[in-house]
């Protein structure tokens, strides 16, 4: 058996140890765990990943390679990836490149050969924890010390949102959306370009003048990472624009439209992160099978008065899923109708989307 050369350590001491691949760096980050069977490429591309060391629950990752077309942004902002077997001769006649040289690329550290299923269990049985990557000669006192120094940044919006507007662009559009990016991902834009959007992708912190400037027919809210209550800027622009234009969240956008009609968020234990998380639409009373990666939610009591209404539920815990105002023009979604990766159950959101810009155009 060939030597160890990384090892994890947690908050609560414990430590495992496995071989680096990616880069060889430390990292300290929050530890969070994903159950998706397929879809590592989405994943580390999600920008909603930005300062967490994803445990990935499926033993074989890397066995499909890194495709040019598949990716969730430009520049990866995972924090790192823990795996139980890590494959670097993929089998895909798509693939360009392996995760292990994205990872190297990118800068960012992974491990393999962890018991990822002991690992699992003391996040959900403990909840999310500080976790560091680092040499497997590191002493444990000395990588405790430095976990007990590190502070969570409250700036990982600002980070991945983008700096300029840019658009994404079809032909004969019928529609003009702004989309404020928290962190977006691509196949939210390029669900909307589907249904005959227009996009304006727009930084998180622009003003409701900029946003309006562009004469929208409807604002997207993106996901994106971290504490929604320290994305002042967007909670603002929701409070100014609210029943000016039909206005639809998604993740973090869901999140900072609660915020902004008066509810309150909080953070879980353990989060929800996985392509199979039943949620139950109570105006039609149909379950979906739907893609998830949040920390934060949404509370449910906290939503009397706001004039919001709890449109969909987690069947798993009974947490929001999904609010509305209809008077407003206003609804979002806690988990991802775009998928990348996960089921399609919930793209008609698009749709229903677009209908309400219609009708505002209408009205």
């Amino acid at each position: 058996m060939k030597a160890f050369t990384k090892k994890i350590v947690l908050e609560n001491g414990r430590e495992f140890y496995g071989y680096g691949f990616g880069a060889d760096r430390e990292a300290i980050n929050e530890i969070v765990f994903n159950t998706s069977m397929v879809g590592y490429q989405e994943i580390m591309s999600d920008p909603s990943y930005t300062d967490q060391m994803v445990v990935m629950t499926y033993p074989l990752i890397g066995n499909y390679g890194m495709t040019d077309e598949d990716y969730e942004t430009k520049t990866p902002t995972i924090g790192g990836m823990i795996v139980r077997e890590y494959n670097d001769s993929p089998s895909n006649f798509r693939y360009t490149k392996t995760l292990n040289e994205v990872f190297e690329e990118h800068d960012i550290p992974a491990i393999w050969g962890v018991d990822t299923r002991a690992l699992t269990r003391i996040i959900r049985d403990e909840g999310t924890q500080k976790v560091l990557i680092t040499d497997a000669a590191t002493p444990r006192e000395e990588a405790l010390r430095k976990l007990a120094e590190y502070v969570t940044p409250h700036d990982m919006v600002s980070r991945v949102s983008c700096k300029k507007r840019w658009m994404s662009r079809v032909p004969n559009h019928k529609y003009d959306v702004v989309a404020v990016d928290c962190g977006i991902k691509y196949n939210i834009i390029r669900l909307l370009n589907r249904v005959g959007c227009n996009v304006t992708v727009m930084p998180y912190n622009s003003t409701a003048e900029e946003i309006m400037a562009f004469r929208p027919d409807g604002i997207v809210l993106s996901n994106g990472p971290g504490n929604p209550e320290d994305v002042a800027p967007v909670i603002e622009l929701v409070k100014q624009l609210r029943g000016k234009l039909p206005i639809f969240g998604i993740c973090m956008g869901h999140q900072l439209i609660s915020l902004a009609y008066g509810a309150k968020t909080f953070k879980m234990k353990f989060g929800h992160r996985g392509a199979n998380h039943p949620v139950k639409n109570l105006v039609t009373g149909k379950l979906e099978i739907t893609s998830q990666n949040h920390s934060y939610a949404v509370d449910v009591d906290s939503l009397e008065g706001t004039g919001l209404t709890l449109t969909h539920v987690n069947l798993l815990d009974g947490t929001a899923e999904g609010v509305e105002c209809a008077a407003d023009g206003v609804f979002s979604m806690q988990y991802h109708p775009e998928s990348a990766s996960g089921p399609q159950d919930s793209a008609y959101l698009f749709k229903k989307f677009t209908k309400i810009m219609e009708d505002h155009k209408n009205a």
